[in-house]
């Protein structure tokens, strides 16, 4: 796990390398060519003693950042090589000179890397499948580079992206919220000489729209194997140890349990002040399989930290929980360098409540009941919550219906418009798959980046690697030909039914709980003056009315406390993101 950059001008490599080094504080390197520079910072995993970048061989030169889980497995494809190292970043590099393109099918790993060939000075680029490992782009004119994160790239020309502000308005999403930087997209590979160009490799929908598994006892089977694969390949090719995030909840605790056939592992379980409390169900877990594990009692302060956690992020960003991932990972590396996590098991096997309605068709019957609107008025979550955004949800479709059901923020009372937000709703609205299958494919492609891009920065901020076995080559070509994901009311039905074999059966039917954190609570007591202060700078009114806004900060609307909370929150991310974001 590193840190990478590249710049085809000159720069102050020192200077780069300062601000990646919590990604990579175990060494930092630089190769230049011509003015073409290859920045790498590294946390030294795999072949601690020779795993040294950027690696030469012939013409090329590689910075990598990530892990091929299964890098001595292809080796066996490799023999007209002469191996110097066990470092994956080696086998990576040959198989790109033995199989160019062709590479991508056979790596089953977490990546970001570039390849500069210095007879053709051309670069390639790739990204994964998932996009668990980041990569951003500056383009100006003649000068092009490329970074771990967005902060690195920060010290050059940049100017403000309204279009991205009103997508990030309208959706929560945004890319870098600058012109200048896009964010290399997951699943592509590129070539750069003067113009970058790019090319698609992997597409989960290609899999979605092949033929169900009709079997459950094939379908069991078959997840159960390849949780098996993913968590020994994460588990095993490491040279430092390996613990695991262990919540309450199915997916880590199923991790947990195939992690134990392997090593005896470390476990850790966090209790946030004012926070859900999942220590009990994790400790079942723990003792079952014997973990050495950790009850990580964490109180902060969030005033005093928040503006640095979400300045690390370099662009506006509005997932509240990434406070409680910072301060888990922080406490986490204090006893290991790696540990496994549960991302991507919801997005792929349907673990969030709002599939539950699509699932079922709920939404196809909700229409007929558009006449009680007008009655339905709840101010908190509640039930008549539930049925109101439903009946909404049914007379919606394009990025309304996925606002909707994604976070409701600005659904019917603010409408925002941009370019990008017109290339997003031509997006939806051209999936060719039932609204089930359509959600769980939006989720994966466009949310899904969020939340790893959160437990990325928070977990190398604290220069500590997170591995996501349900995130796997072989998970992402199996989940979405699995129909067994919801069963009435009942969330990610086939890893609860795989979850008999391994777990207590407590933990089986909890309901879902995400890493929440008492956002409302923040922001009508904690974080008000703050939040209030930052608002008054107004950068927001370029994009959305100020006297909207003002009722909502003075409480003059009808929308819910936690509805009110997550907009002001919005905003107040906004506000932090553009005090920091030219200088």
């Amino acid at each position: 796990m590193c840190g990478i950059a590249g710049f085809n001008f000159n720069i102050d490599t020192k200077k780069v390398q300062k601000s990646l080094f919590h990604r990579g504080p175990d060494a930092q390197s630089a190769w230049s060519d011509n003015n073409f520079y290859l920045i790498h910072t590294r946390l030294a995993i795999v072949d601690i003693a020779h795993g040294e970048q950027p690696f030469e061989y012939g013409e090329y030169v590689i910075v990598f950042n990530g892990e091929i889980y299964n890098h001595l497995e292809l080796r066996k494809t490799l023999r007209e090589f002469v191996f110097h190292t066990k470092s994956d970043t080696e086998t990576l590099l040959y198989l790109y000179i033995k199989y160019k393109e062709k590479l991508f099918s056979k790596l089953d790993g977490m990546f970001a890397f570039a390849i500069y060939n210095k007879k053709t000075k051309q670069l390639f680029l790739a990204r994964d499948r998932a996009g668990k490992k980041p990569l951003y782009i500056y383009q100006k004119g003649q000068n092009f580079a490329f970074a771990s994160e967005i902060n690195t790239l920060k010290f050059l020309p940049l100017s403000i992206n309204g279009d991205d502000i009103n997508l990030f308005l309208s959706t929560g999403f945004c890319e870098s919220g600058f012109n200048e930087i896009s964010e290399f997209p997951a699943g592509h590979y590129g070539y750069f000489q003067k113009k970058l160009h790019t090319q698609r490799y992997f597409d989960i929908l290609e899999y979605y729209k092949e033929s169900k598994i009709t079997s459950f006892e094939q379908s069991l089977s078959l997840v159960d194997e390849a949780l098996e694969q993913s968590v020994k390949s994460r588990l095993l090719s490491s040279d430092v140890e390996v613990g695991a995030f262990l919540s309450g909840g199915i997916d880590s605790s199923l991790i947990v349990a195939k992690a134990s056939k392997y090593k005896e592992l470390q476990t850790f379980t966090v209790r946030f002040r004012d926070g859900i409390d999942e220590s009990a169900l994790a400790s079942l877990v723990a003792k079952k399989y014997n973990t050495k594990h950790h009850i990580i009692d964490i109180e902060f302060d969030v005033k005093e930290n928040i503006e640095h956690i979400l300045q690390s992020y370099g662009r506006p960003f509005f997932d509240s929980s990434a406070v409680a991932s910072y301060f888990v990972s922080k406490e986490a590396r204090k006893y290991v360098k790696v540990v496994l996590n549960g991302d991507g098991a919801d997005e792929l096997f349907g673990g969030y409540r709002r599939y539950v309605p699509l699932a079922n068709r709920f939404d196809s019957i909700a229409k007929y009941f558009s006449f009680l609107l007008p009655y339905l008025k709840p101010k908190n979550r509640s039930k008549l919550m539930f049925l109101e955004r439903l009946i909404r949800l049914s007379n919606k479709d394009g990025i309304e219906w996925y606002n909707t059901l994604l976070n409701n923020l600005f659904v019917d009372r603010y409408s925002f418009s941009s370019k990008k937000i017109t290339q997003l709703n031509n997006f939806i609205e051209s999936i060719p798959l039932n609204s089930f299958e359509k959600l769980l494919y939006v989720d994966f492609e466009k949310n899904l980046g969020g939340l790893l891009m959160k437990i990325d920065i928070a977990t190398m901020q604290n220069s500590l690697e997170g591995r996501s076995p349900f995130l796997s080559k072989y998970f992402l070509e199996l989940a979405p030909r699995i129909p067994y994901k919801i069963k009435g009311l009942r969330t990610k039905y086939i890893l609860r039914h795989l979850a008999k074999s391994y777990l207590p059966q407590e933990l089986i039917n909890a309901p879902k709980r995400g890493f929440e954190v008492p956002l409302t609570k923040w922001v009508e007591q904690d974080l008000k003056e703050m939040i209030f202060d930052y608002l008054a700078k107004g950068f927001y009114k370029n994009f959305i009315d100020e006297r909207f806004v003002q009722d909502i900060m003075e409480n003059k609307t009808t929308i819910s406390q936690e509805q009110r909370a997550k907009i002001l929150y919005l905003l107040f991310s906004l506000e932090i993101w553009y005090e920091n974001s030219l200088s």
